[in-house]
């Protein structure tokens, strides 16, 4: 296989034909000056892109005969999704993402990367994802076109060979070119007393030596930084994400990652988006590892962390258990991600713990609504079933529904909503059986 080195972002956009098909991977992967190249041309016919979480609003999405299908719902989508754009969901948690290109089998498929080294590697930055085999694929056959864009503002980043190498060879590449493109800031939601209150009554369930997941938002990132704070220590990474607040924890000397089990000695995760600083401390640093979705969202993996803690956010929850956290209403906010997998692993073991971290009520024009309610549907879609849930925390306070009964749960959920909804949520919890 001969790589061509291209010019420019336009000259790699002009390889796609007017009727086409691409597939980009989920956020820090996303090739972004070819992608904006892409929508500098007005003669798409019918182009199909799969990809999830756009890091900016990409001409191409908003052309005439382009349809987008996400895995994963974020401002951009949902912005061009309200706004008349052909962007549509596809529900799938991140690992079925490699399943559902391999169904959809694009022609093309393009992911950013690290400046090729000495020996011509690629690493594959901030992201490995779902991915990866589908990448090889693609630039081993001869009938598809495998495209990478790299850049010196990504970070040279660290798999765990030989199994996990995080890099891409120049031999297996279609096309290659360089742009001056830096990975997407993402700085942590500033908390309010709110915030504060959810994290300070989570940490009460975080030990010494505990292995954590942090979701994004500003309760994980609060919470790993009262950690990073605090005068604990020993810590572990396990996480989808890895976030501002774990290079903090990292940082603060708390991470040693000597009492996990399956990654002793590593922090492990899939994909990493944050700020600069973020991204300078990923470069080359052998502590941090990036493996596929498939091994870190693995519910088995995942269980064989001692004292492991996920912490994750939802939208709403109903008095049985049920978690939406990728829908408001009906309309698509998100997507599943790693929700289902990290409270599915987080419950197979007594020392581990999955918090899910919620404000009791969200202001609305008309008025205060409970985020605690009877029952999801049908005006809300699950994410992840009842059956699955540990403790749930607001700033009213924490659920433990571990080995309670339906009423009981119940119960519990009501006593830690907001006063103005408690009292009918109380009593509707003891019609439960």
């Amino acid at each position: 296989m001969t790589t061509s080195q291209a010019s420019s972002a336009a000259e790699a956009a002009a390889t796609l034909r007017p009727e086409d098909s691409l597939a980009i991977g989920l956020g820090p992967a996303h090739p972004i000056a070819f992608l904006h190249a892409l929508g500098e041309r007005d003669d798409w016919r019918d182009l199909h892109i799969f990809g999830a979480l756009l890091t900016d609003l990409y001409e191409i999405i908003a052309r005439p005969n382009v349809r987008y299908r996400s895995g994963f719902f974020g401002p951009a989508e949902r912005f061009f999704r309200d706004n008349g754009a052909a962007v549509e969901y596809v529900p799938a948690d991140f690992r079925r993402f490699e399943p559902i290109v391999q169904k959809l089998s694009p022609r093309v498929m393009a992911t950013a990367a690290a400046p090729p080294d000495a020996d011509g590697h690629l690493s594959l930055s901030l992201h490995a994802g779902a991915l990866v085999d589908e990448w090889h694929r693609c630039g081993a056959d001869p009938e598809r076109v495998l495209i990478v864009e790299y850049s010196s503002a990504f970070p040279r980043t660290h798999g765990l060979p030989p199994d996990h190498p995080h890099r891409l060879h120049i031999d297996e590449i279609d096309v290659l070119f360089e742009s001056d493109a830096r990975p997407i800031e993402l700085a942590d939601a500033e908390p309010d007393d709110t915030d504060r209150a959810i994290a300070a009554e989570a940490k009460r369930f975080i030990p010494d030596e505990a292995t954590l997941q942090t979701g994004i938002g500003a309760i994980p990132s609060l919470l790993a930084t009262l950690i990073a704070e605090g005068d604990g220590g020993g810590y572990g990474v396990h996480s989808e994400m890895f976030t501002n607040g774990l290079m903090r924890l990292h940082q603060a000397g708390k991470v040693t990652n000597a009492n996990k089990g399956e990654f002793d000695g590593f922090s492990v995760t899939t994909f990493a988006a944050g700020v600069s600083e973020l991204y300078e401390f990923l470069d080359d640093n052998p502590d941090v590892r990036f493996l596929p979705v498939d091994v870190v969202n693995d519910a088995r993996l995942i269980a064989t962390n001692r004292r492991f803690v996920s912490i994750n956010g939802a939208t709403a929850i109903d008095l049985y258990g049920q978690v939406a956290a990728d829908t408001i209403g009906s309309r698509q906010f998100s997507g599943t991600g790693g929700h289902e997998d990290f409270l599915a692993g987080a419950g197979l073991k007594l020392d581990d713990t999955s918090l899910l971290c919620l404000r009791s009520s969200v202001e609305r024009p008309e008025g205060r609504v409970s985020r605690i309610v009877t029952n999801l549907g049908p005006e809300m879609l699950v994410t992840t079933p009842r059956h699955q849930v540990d403790v749930v925390v607001t700033e009213w306070g924490a659920a433990e529904l571990e080995g309670l009964t339906v009423r009981e749960r119940a119960e519990a959920l009501a006593r830690i909503a907001h006063p103005d909804h408690r009292d009918e949520l109380i009593e509707a919890a003891g019609t439960l059986s």
